[in-house]
């Protein structure tokens, strides 16, 4: 991680524990918000008017979090006004590289060859873990925003305008409810698997499982007689579930040890995830092979390196 802007450490999966020894998500620290006039958003401050080209976005394959903003960003048509670049799969010892990995590239706005470089750009003296996804101001040469919620949203509302598909992700008639899910989810399922994966004793271990199981258990009722969770299409709420439930037979079922049932074993689950594969443009941002050379490629609960070769993609979807 970055301390006063210097990098201090080799790369670590947990660098916050709970007495329990469960595992403690770092908060995100840049929270500017891109509006259609540049006006202050939720967070932060105002300044970062939605334009053409202006930002880039940059995420790694393998990740959860930034798969829900480049869902946002293809679901919304933006690919011609955000582009991005793709860190390689395989954490190093100084966090995501860029490099020449299959479905990966360089950094083509910054030359940076790591992510951590972009924060001391941003804030020289900035301490904390290098996180993707990064939306970066090509104007201001900054970060505008790291929480993949925010970015998510501003798929949406606040690139809205230059989008050239009209699909809303955040209908207003149905926000409650969206808001009510993923307050569900979040705590028990995207964060819960890694509480699980990432504990450090027996006990902080078996409330993570017990937790991302009771909520597949609740999320498979709420998907009954539907193929989307609150419209005909995907919503905020489809987009992150989805990006854990397709890395969980893949990854989360076997490194994380979330071991009790498989995403198969769900049958709306499954017919859930393969509806989301076929809504145009989604398919194109999961990459199975990221997904496992990522998540195997933690030294800490992989010190082998071997990556699986299964499971068989077509008994998953």
């Amino acid at each position: 991680m970055l301390v006063d802007g210097k990098w201090t450490e080799d790369w670590q999966p947990v660098q916050a524990k709970d007495e329990k020894g469960g595992f403690v998500r770092q908060t995100s620290s840049f929270r500017n918000w891109v509006t259609p006039d540049g006006s202050a958003g939720p967070t932060g401050t105002g300044g970062f008017a939605a334009e053409p080209g202006r930002y880039h976005l940059y995420v790694a394959l393998i990740c959860p979090w930034a798969s829900r903003t480049l869902i946002g960003r293809a679901m919304k048509s933006l690919e011609a006004a955000i582009d991005i670049s793709i860190v390689e799969p395989a954490l190093t010892k100084q966090g995501w590289q860029f490099g020449d990995y299959p479905g990966a590239t360089e950094d083509s706005v910054n030359g940076a060859r790591y992510i951590h470089e972009l924060y001391t750009m941003a804030d020289p003296h900035f301490t904390g873990r290098a996180t993707v996804p990064v939306l970066w101001d090509t104007r201001m040469n900054t970060i505008v925003n790291n929480e993949s919620s925010d970015i998510l949203r501003m798929m949406n509302d606040g690139f809205g305008g230059l989008a050239t598909l009209s699909t809303d992700l955040y209908p207003n008639d149905r926000r409650e409810e969206i808001d009510a899910f993923n307050a569900r989810i979040y705590p028990s399922l995207n964060n819960g698997v890694y509480r699980t994966g990432f504990a450090t004793t027996q006990l902080a271990y078996e409330e993570g499982f017990r937790d991302v199981f009771d909520c597949l258990d609740w999320a498979e009722l709420q998907l009954e007689g539907k193929r989307f969770l609150f419209a005909d299409h995907p919503t905020e709420a489809d987009i992150r579930l989805f990006v854990t439930l397709v890395r969980f037979d893949v990854a989360y079922h076997g490194i994380f040890k979330c071991n009790l049932r498989r995403l198969s074993d769900y049958s709306n689950l499954s017919a859930f995830c393969r509806s989301m594969l076929d809504w145009p443009g989604i398919a194109e941002t999961v990459s199975f092979d990221h997904i496992k050379r990522g998540y195997y490629s933690i030294e800490t609960l992989n010190p082998s390196g071997i990556v699986p070769v299964g499971p068989a993609l077509k008994e998953l979807f």
